[in-house]
């Protein structure tokens, strides 16, 4: 379980979250989502232990949050930092030597799945090639949390759909809880269970996806769209 009580992050005179108090249900994938600034990020570093909060507290299974967490937390990035002369194989033993938990089958595994060559060294992989490399660096762990900040960027949009549908496969829901922050709507909707919705932030709403399709028949964009659209009203 990860628990966020009354955390505050600034960053110089810019509030990144404000007050916010949630907590994430295990075993779930969880789509944290906002407009640009909106805190997805900071959300994510907080409870990587990246980043400490003013105010508040961040808890993973009742733990606070600190550099420490990474035994039981994997973390993705949005921008990525390999060494160029590794091959993809060095570099996931490497990852595997500093982290620990590493599952060797199932990042063999999804190697196959991504198409990609264990011997390609990383300086002559593609922005695509190195996406489809963090996906397997942070989905090979076996820990309780998985965290990743926009696993889809760089990625081909021809190849989106099928590989979120295809990971899904790599994760165990009955041990692991996965937030992921995402632009992409459309392609992770099928593969999220709950949506966070941020703003300025602010933690605006946490809902169900099913239970608004269910009560509000939208799809989780035109969802997100009318949630914003009400808050500039109230704001007026």
């Amino acid at each position: 379980m990860i628990k966020l009580d009354h955390v505050t992050k600034t960053y110089t005179n810019r509030i990144a979250l404000d007050d916010v108090s949630v907590t994430f249900p295990a075993g779930k994938i969880i789509g944290v989502v906002g407009a640009n600034g909106s805190g997805k990020s900071t959300l994510l570093k907080l409870i990587a232990g990246l980043s400490k909060p003013d105010r508040g507290t961040v808890t993973v299974n009742g733990v606070r949050a600190d550099r420490k967490i990474c035994r039981d937390v994997a973390y993705l990035p949005e921008n990525d930092d390999f060494y160029p002369f590794l091959t993809l194989d060095e570099t996931i033993r490497f990852f595997a030597t500093q982290f620990g938990g590493y599952d060797m089958e199932r990042a063999a595994d999804m190697m196959s799945f991504l198409s990609l060559d264990p011997g390609q060294k990383v300086k002559n992989m593609s922005k695509g090639q190195r996406g489809r490399l963090k996906l397997i660096l942070a989905l090979a762990r076996d820990v309780p949390v998985v965290l990743m900040d926009e696993p889809l960027s760089g990625l081909d949009p021809m190849v989106r759909e099928s590989i979120v549908r295809g990971v899904i496969s790599f994760m165990d829901l009955s041990r692991q809880t996965v937030l992921l922050t995402t632009h992409e709507l459309d392609e992770v909707e099928p593969l999220i269970d709950t949506v966070v919705l941020l703003k300025a932030g602010r933690l605006i709403r946490m809902e169900e996806v099913d239970q608004i399709r269910e009560d509000e028949g939208l799809n989780l964009k035109d969802w997100v769209k009318a949630a914003y659209q009400k808050i500039g009203e109230k704001d007026e």
